[in-house]
């Protein structure tokens, strides 16, 4: 049974799909323990209480220096045994320590099709106003492993998702969520969970 462990730091519509997923019996072999949040009073939070999920938050903001927070964080995450973390919207650079302790047991997903619209400062409403001034006729959502780079660790599922002449950033940020991150987030940890996720330097097989 893989043990996975979920980041946040807002609404939490990405750890809502996991959670659906794993009880619609589409996530298998998994149990989510833990829910992370660097946020008090978070949507995140309150879905992880709904569910019945531990969850804990470790903000910045309790702590006198990053060092101290990075600490802290590595600490709640090692506390849960995770085999798999996902990163549903965290909000927050992870420490090397975290990356190397857990290589290819970080999950991301992101909301472009990598690498268009990603890296430093590419998150939330900005991708989606990049993609549209750029005026692509597709984008999508990329779920990917966590390296110690930014949206740079090899990529494990891809979806497209076509823009619409009258899109807004709002508008399309929706339709990538439920066309495209809410399937292939649950899909790529059902994948990892059931032993069929293969990396390969940059490469990921698929089995």
């Amino acid at each position: 049974m893989l043990r996975l462990v979920v980041l946040v730091s807002g609404g939490g519509t990405n750890l809502q799909a996991i959670i659906d997923a794993i009880d619609a019996g589409d996530i298998t072999n998994t149990e989510l323990v833990k829910v992370i949040s660097n946020k008090e009073g978070v949507k995140a939070l309150e879905r992880a209480e709904k569910a019945g999920v531990a969850h804990e938050v470790v903000s910045k903001k309790n702590f006198e220096s990053v060092e101290e927070f990075n600490k802290a964080l590595l600490a709640s995450i090692d506390e849960a045994k995770p085999d798999l973390i996902v990163l549903a919207g965290f909000l927050v650079v992870l420490p090397s320590e975290l990356v190397s302790k857990y290589t290819n047991k970080i999950i991301n997903v992101h909301p472009s099709l990598i690498p268009s619209f990603c890296g430093v400062g590419y998150y939330g409403l900005k991708v989606h106003e990049e993609a549209l001034k750029r005026g692509v006729k597709v984008t999508g959502a990329t779920v990917h492993f966590v390296d110690e780079g930014c949206d740079s660790g090899p990529i494990i599922l891809q979806k497209a998702v076509e823009t619409k002449f009258d899109d807004t950033p709002e508008t399309l940020q929706r339709r990538v969520m439920e066309e495209a991150e809410w399937k292939i987030l649950p899909h790529a940890i059902d994948l990892i969970a059931n032993g069929r996720v293969t990396v390969n330097e940059r490469k990921v097989e698929i089995r």
